[in-house]
């Protein structure tokens, strides 16, 4: 009985073996089958590209030329300093505040000037009395010496006294209108419709004459003054178009054109000042005394032109997709300068006129990836529309 119990164990230990062995073959199975969907699933995707979605390479004039450096300041700026030495009474304008042709920006005490202007016009009423009667003795003197009474001595000096008197009264007349014009002058007065760019006096100090008082600019009139190095200007001409970005102003472009080269250089940085207009089409800063740099595009060649978006930047190397034949690749590029006018950049190499590249290429594209072409999506718009209409 012993022996068929033992038996029938041994049986059921053989049969659990090779149940679990079974069991074991089936995920080696299993796995194979998920390797092979998952080569399948890695395998690189159709990519269905519109004929917008691509740029052709072209060659066009790249523009270049001397860096110029510099600032912006207005052509019509007025430092306004006291003419007469007197204590500021009030200051009426503020750093910024606008004003037009003629308000009154600093007020000056006018006690002592009006005083002055008072008694000069005292001298002239005297020296026009004095005037008057040495003229009336003069008549006198004429008329008796016409009838004997009275020597040529006596008329000759009657006609100095009324030429001095002619002569006291000329300059108590010219004190007066000096005193009358200091008086004016302690009213300061804006010399053209502008900003206050600067105030350098308050209430209460002491104007001596040539003392600066306000700084008035017309921020209509900005101009950009740059200089170039003196190796450089023989090509710069006057009417050749800038491009330049100024400090405080981000990424944004100005344009401008030569108006002026200064005819001598710096004695200490040889460099050459160059006068920049803003053209019309372009923005213009309203502050005064921001850095500014940019280029004169005095020179132009023909070159492999493509906008920034195409390019794709690992580490040092630069590449673009071409699309060729139905597949993407990836080409290696060298690139040159930037043109300023278009921000493109040249394409020293890597790709030639007329090859086809992505303009915004993705993270997902692989090369040798199949393409297929679709149609213009205006044109697939138009072909629904009328489809809807036929359908009425």
């Amino acid at each position: 009985m012993l022996r068929k119990t033992l038996l029938l164990l041994a049986i059921a230990s053989a049969l659990a073996a090779c149940g679990k062995g079974g069991d074991q073959a089936k995920p080696g199975a299993s796995a194979t089958a998920q390797a092979g969907k998952a080569d399948k699933d890695n395998a690189p995707t159709r990519l269905s590209v519109a004929p917008e979605d691509l740029v052709t390479v072209t060659s066009a004039g790249l523009a270049s030329g001397p860096v110029i450096t510099g600032s912006v300041e207005p052509e019509r700026k007025a430092d306004l300093r006291a003419e007469v030495s007197a204590v500021v009474l009030k200051v009426l304008k503020e750093n910024g505040d606008v004003v037009k042709k003629g308000d009154v920006l600093v007020v000056l005490d006018e006690t002592s000037i009006r005083d002055a202007m008072s008694s000069a016009d005292e001298a002239v009423r005297a020296a026009q009395q004095s005037l008057d009667q040495s003229q009336r003795n003069l008549e006198r003197t004429k008329t008796l010496r016409g009838s004997g009474m009275i020597s040529q001595q006596a008329l000759d000096d009657a006609e100095v006294k009324r030429n001095n008197a002619q002569s006291d009264l000329a300059a108590a007349r010219s004190r007066a209108a000096s005193a009358r014009q200091q008086m004016v002058r302690t009213v300061v007065r804006a010399p053209f419709d502008g900003i206050v760019s600067e105030r350098k006096v308050s209430a209460g100090d002491t104007a001596a004459i040539g003392k600066e008082l306000v700084k008035v600019i017309d921020p209509t009139s900005m101009r950009f003054e740059g200089k170039v190095s003196a190796d450089k200007i023989s090509a710069v001409k006057t009417g050749e178009p800038v491009l330049f970005r100024i400090n405080g102003y981000g990424d944004q472009e100005f344009r401008g054109v030569v108006k002026r080269v200064d005819p001598s250089a710096n004695a200490i940085t040889r460099q050459v000042e160059v006068l920049v207009a803003f053209t019309k089409d372009s923005p213009q800063p309203r502050v005064s005394g921001l850095y500014g740099e940019g280029t004169i595009l005095s020179d132009s060649k023909a070159a492999l032109m493509l906008p920034e978006s195409t390019l794709v930047k690992a580490g040092d190397v630069t590449y673009a997709w071409r699309v060729k034949n139905g597949t993407l690749n990836k080409a290696t590029l060298k690139i040159g300068s930037r043109d300023e006018r278009t921000g493109q950049f040249e394409i020293a190499s890597g790709l030639t006129q007329g090859d086809l590249v992505m303009r915004n290429p993705g993270s997902s594209m692989r090369d040798g990836q199949k393409v297929d072409m679709a149609q213009p999506k205006v044109a697939s718009a138009a072909s629904t529309s009328s489809t809807a209409v036929q359908g009425k």
